[in-house]
């Protein structure tokens, strides 16, 4: 009662950070929740989304795409086909690579995007711009915006969420989920499902000296320093985020908790997932597809249980910052080993979260955006990798009233756009889901340091070929 009190109190004092849209919201909305899927390291399309028949007609030759081409940390080899083979799919007939057969079955449901165009083929940069709308730090996270324009249907969980990948963050960390300038209060939740401990500082460490009562005297404590700081640092959000911090972790307690317990879970939605039997335990010393298929699937089934629980936007991430070995999709030396069992794991997973949503009735209003930093080459990198390739990639949608199909293509070689006047930019992707969400992309400002800042900064076009 008494953080009921002290939120209404700051909500009246204007402390808060009050969301920027009122209901109604700009439009009627066709969907009222996001889930970003994102392939870290870069996947290429070439090799998954994108056929390219003129790749194993010249497999092996030299590539020449009639310009000189500077690549990020190689110069150009052969013209390199995929090393798997494409198959139509669905009645539609779309061309997929084996590596991505498990999408086959939904395939009718997605809506690709082929002439996706970045600014950089810098993993660091390029992440952020797919994030956050801006290629530099100091930007909301796309999640942010989305909470701060709609604000929460359950107070007892947060309404962002991030589901990283096990092996740690991808580049940039918490920025890809950052609020920047917005209130603190939006910005993304992380959750590690599996983990022992899967909400980090959620619940004391065992001791023999804290107890129920000396916890709740503590968190007490902590809240009213936080509140005397907070009168005196009037409208400082990084206060209010804090004292709401501790409210949300006492509600998530039990709320997050039931979310991410699996075990009354029906076998045959858990074998849908693809969950191992020996769960989260399951041998992960190499890459493997079993490995792959368990993480991966055991965060889509997560982020099910938290989107029928009114989370309004989750990220779930594919792969890692770099390391060695390598744990992600920037596929340098050896395209077959890296992509393999990341992406018949990412495509089991996504395949069970579209089917699960649609079977629950959630797939009309919920958006599956799939994204990536920028794609790969169509030439080879010594033998077996793909260097960088931020001039053509691939995203798709499904779910929140879009319409199937394909959007926009590529060239022969999957190199660039096939039409330079056509071509699709993230502003693009978030003004649309903008839209879908009731939100008019250029409404959605917030001045900070003089300027009205929006996610879609000063682009961004409805993608209105692809609205049902």
């Amino acid at each position: 009662m008494g953080g009921m009190a002290l939120g209404s109190l700051f909500s009246r004092d204007g402390l808060l950070g009050a969301p920027a849209i009122v209901q109604p919201l700009h439009h009627k909305p066709r969907a009222k929740r996001v889930v970003q899927l994102f392939m870290a390291g870069a996947a290429s399309h070439v090799d998954t989304f994108d056929y390219k028949p003129l790749l194993e007609k010249k497999d092996g030759q030299p590539w020449d795409p009639g310009e000189q081409v500077e690549l990020f940390q190689s110069r150009p080899g052969a013209t390199f086909a995929s090393p798997w083979t494409f198959n139509p799919y669905g009645r539609s007939e779309k061309m997929m690579s084996d590596i991505v057969a498990p999408l086959g079955e939904v395939v009718d449901d997605l809506a690709f995007i082929h002439n996706m165009v970045g600014k950089t083929g810098v993993h660091s940069q390029a992440t952020l711009l797919q994030t956050t709308g801006f290629n530099f730090p100091g930007f909301p996270s796309a999640g942010s915006w989305v909470s701060y324009a709609l604000g929460s249907e359950n107070d007892d969980l947060p309404t962002f969420v991030v589901l990283p990948d096990h092996r740690g963050f991808a580049s940039n960390g918490a920025k890809n989920w950052g609020t920047a300038f917005l209130p603190a209060l939006h910005q993304g939740t992380v959750i590690r499902p599996g983990n022992e401990n899967p909400i980090a500082d959620l619940h004391p460490p065992d001791s023999n000296f804290i107890t129920p009562n000396s916890d709740k005297a503590g968190l007490d404590l902590l809240n009213r320093l936080n509140a005397s700081l907070a009168a005196e640092r009037d409208g400082d959000n990084r206060l209010t985020a804090r004292v709401r911090a501790y409210e949300l972790a006492g509600a998530m307690q039990l709320s997050a908790t039931d979310a991410l317990d699996l075990t009354n879970e029906p076998q045959y939605i858990k074998d849908m997932y693809g969950l191992a039997p020996e769960g989260p335990g399951v041998d992960d010393s190499v890459m493997n597809v079993k490995a792959e298929t368990e993480f991966f699937g055991r965060k889509c089934l997560v982020a099910r249980r938290l989107l029928e629980r009114g989370v309004r936007f989750i990220q779930i991430w594919s792969g890692n910052d770099n390391g060695f070995p390598r744990r992600n999709w920037d596929s340098h030396e050896n395209l077959k080993r890296d992509h393999e069992p990341l992406s018949l794991g990412m495509a089991h997973g996504s395949t069970a979260l579209i089917q699960d949503l649609k079977q629950r009735g959630m797939l009309d209003d919920t958006i599956i955006l799939w994204t990536t930093e920028f794609g790969r080459m169509p030439c080879s990198q010594g033998s077996s990798g793909r260097d960088h390739n931020p001039f053509a990639f691939t995203n798709w949608m499904c779910g929140g009233g879009l319409k199937p199909g394909t959007y926009g293509e590529s060239d022969e070689w999957g190199f660039k756009p096939k039409d330079p006047g056509n071509l699709t930019t993230v502003y693009d992707i978030h003004a649309t889901i903008l839209h879908q969400l009731g939100i008019d992309h250029k409404k959605l400002t917030v001045r900070h340091n003089g300027i009205d800042r929006r996610l879609t900064d000063v682009h961004g076009r409805i993608l209105n070929a692809m609205i049902g």
